[in-house]
């Protein structure tokens, strides 16, 4: 395994297959923009798709945040800027983490341990499994400021909940509370706060304990599924499942079944 990536603004542990990135500015609710936050995002996914060792990535907060978003004194002083300056900020500073969050080859959770706000939310919705405590809650309020979501909230939210559903939380901009958000598809489980991260490194541990490369090549099809028509996926599915065929853990996972003993994968 490579060093862990030099970070600012998060922490990043390793236990296993399983890697934990912690924001740690509750000085500012964990904001998006105005720390290196994003930056330190950026850096660990590039990291975790690198490592071949590492199967699941786990984002939460320091603090009583998740993540608000944006940092509203920063976007006030960049609300001075010409349009064309704005454009480019978004482009080459927020978006990129949804771009990146699109490419992770390793399953991302969100253990959400308080208010996920604007770029926060969406930032949530970008994992492919979301775990909010009992002190979780969730609002696209870009509305709210007289702006929309700049980071593909609205794309986001729409393939997560549907599009009725996305379009009552963008244009109203109000906030769901956990147990709402869990039954509305926002989050698969609600814990106590104490219990949050347990709960999220238990589900992580289980996507890890599975063949590597399986794991990985299941998250290219998921993603995969959400934009090709069904014959096309189906070309991939055969594609994904000739290569895995061959390999030594699928091998492994068969000799174990016969053998009743508990597998040992080496993702090869």
């Amino acid at each position: 395994m490579s060093a862990l990536p030099q970070i600012k603004d998060c922490t990043l542990a390793v236990d296993g297959r399983i890697a934990v990135l912690t924001f740690k500015r509750d000085d500012v609710r964990n904001t998006l923009t105005g720390t290196e936050i994003g930056s330190d995002i950026l850096a660990s996914l590039a990291w975790a798709n690198a490592n071949a060792e590492i199967s699941v990535l786990i984002l939460t907060g320091e603090g009583s945040a998740f993540s608000a978003g944006g940092n509203l004194k920063a976007m006030r002083e960049r609300g001075k800027s010409a349009s064309h300056e704005l454009e480019q900020y978004y482009r080459r500073g927020i978006q990129r983490i949804p771009l990146a969050m699109e490419q992770a080859e390793v399953i991302v959770i969100a253990a959400v341990n308080g208010p996920a706000i604007g770029a926060g939310f969406d930032l949530a919705s970008m994992c492919d499994l979301r775990i909010g405590s009992t002190n979780a809650q969730f609002g696209e309020t870009f509305v709210n400021l007289g702006i929309i979501p700049g980071d593909g909230g609205a794309w986001l939210l729409s393939r997560t909940l549907g599009p009725q559903r996305a379009a009552e939380l963008v244009y109203t901009g109000r906030v769901v509370k956990a147990e709402e958000a869990r039954e509305i598809g926002i989050l698969l489980e609600v814990t106590g706060p104490d219990q949050l991260l347990a709960r999220a490194r238990e589900l992580a541990g289980v996507i890890a304990a599975k063949p590597p490369l399986a794991i990985r090549y299941a998250k290219r099809l998921m993603k995969l599924a959400q934009r090709q028509g069904l014959e096309e996926h189906l070309e991939a599915c055969a594609a994904f499942q000739a290569i895995l065929q061959k390999t030594d853990d699928h091998a492994e996972a068969l000799a174990a079944f016969f053998e009743k003993r508990s597998a040992q994968f080496q993702g090869k």
